[in-house]
């Protein structure tokens, strides 16, 4: 089993690089990737025949809050994007310029007056934050200061849009937390929930928080040395047995999203039964893992020399992902966050 971040790299051509998401959105483009055979060319739309009765489709129903912060310590600028809110209701955060904190420092978000102490300085630019307001006055500073931290990628030279708060939402959003989308829910609507019904797919949705880790580089070069970041997740009792009597009664479980997966597979046991999760999730799937509670996996494509690429390519095999991400390529899919998608088979076989 390869240890080497260079072997999940691939050369994308800029120009498929979406900075847009096709309208409506189901209308995107969808590559379903059997076990073998043919790839096929489909659309989001198509979904429905796709799937079988009785099949459950699990979603992450999680709320992107406007992440970024830009602060002041003194007259020194620090931008910070939040990661996480912790047990003890401090922030967990990534900060740029972050040699220039030290515990204890008071940073400032004009013009709002609220304030806030850093409690920790970690390695790598991580901090760890209290603000002085908490709750529904924390949800108004943050929508009256903060700004969409979107992918890098995503050219936004002023800025997110008003376009952007409503693009970068799913059909699914509920729950507010989240630093990034869960961009495969981005793909769903109305008639495709709909459609979904009518052909007897149940759905059932969880909770993953995607922190502000989903936007940094893997830093080395083994990928054995790679740390994920922790993500604080959901299942309650009730998602969980419904997923389990799905698959007790033959459906298959389809995640929509990488989220959705690691959550998932973080909740379920050696015998393949999901159980109800409250905490933190650092799972790291790559090559090698065996999965227990997901058969099906609707993603959009992924960054070269990512932990998602590698993800994937151990869910529907290495050779087959690359060889799936050749034909998108060729065939002139839009990638990333806004892009199009591609419909998942498990791989029990590994590298095929």
């Amino acid at each position: 089993m390869t240890d080497l971040v260079s072997d999940f790299d691939f050369d994308l051509p800029v120009a498929l690089i979406a900075d847009h998401p096709a309208r409506p959105r189901d209308s995107a483009r969808m590559l379903e990737v059997p076990p073998q055979g043919a790839f096929c060319d489909r659309h989001v739309r198509d979904l429905p025949g796709c799937l079988r009765a009785g099949d459950i489709l699990v979603a992450n129903d999680t709320a992107v809050i406007p992440a970024q912060l830009a602060a002041m310590r003194g007259a020194a600028r620090i931008g910070i994007t939040l990661d996480r809110i912790l047990p003890d209701g401090t922030w967990h955060a990534l900060a740029r310029n972050s040699r220039r904190l030290k515990p204890g420092d008071i940073l400032t978000f004009a013009p709002s007056a609220v304030t806030a102490e850093v409690v920790v300085c970690e390695d790598a630019g991580g901090v760890v934050m209290r603000f002085d307001v908490e709750g529904e006055a924390f949800d108004q500073f943050l929508h009256d200061t903060g700004h969409l931290a979107l992918p890098p990628y995503i050219a936004r030279p002023d800025g997110p849009t008003e376009e952007d708060r409503k693009d970068y939402s799913t059909i699914f959003a509920q729950h507010r937390g989240a630093v990034a989308a869960p961009t495969a829910g981005l793909h769903f609507t109305p008639a495709l929930l709909s459609g979904l019904e009518a052909a007897g797919v149940l759905r059932q949705t969880l909770t993953l928080h995607v922190g502000a880790g989903t936007f940094l580089p893997m830093r080395s070069e083994q990928i054995s040395e790679h740390r994920m970041h922790a993500e604080r997740g959901t299942i309650t009792a009730h998602a969980a047995h419904r997923i389990n009597a799905a698959r007790a009664a033959g459906g298959r479980v389809i995640a929509v999203g990488t989220t959705s997966l690691r959550l998932l597979e973080s909740a379920t046991d050696e015998d393949g039964v999901v159980h109800p999760f409250h905490g933190e999730t650092a799972i790291f799937i790559r090559p090698g893992y065996r999965f227990r509670a997901v058969d099906m996996l609707l993603t959009n494509f992924h960054l070269p020399r990512s932990t998602l690429f590698m993800l994937v390519s151990a869910f529907a095999g290495q050779a087959r992902m690359r060889a799936a991400y050749e034909h998108a390529m060729a065939a002139g899919y839009r990638f990333y966050s806004y892009g199009d998608a591609c419909l998942l088979h498990r791989n029990d076989g590994g590298a095929a």
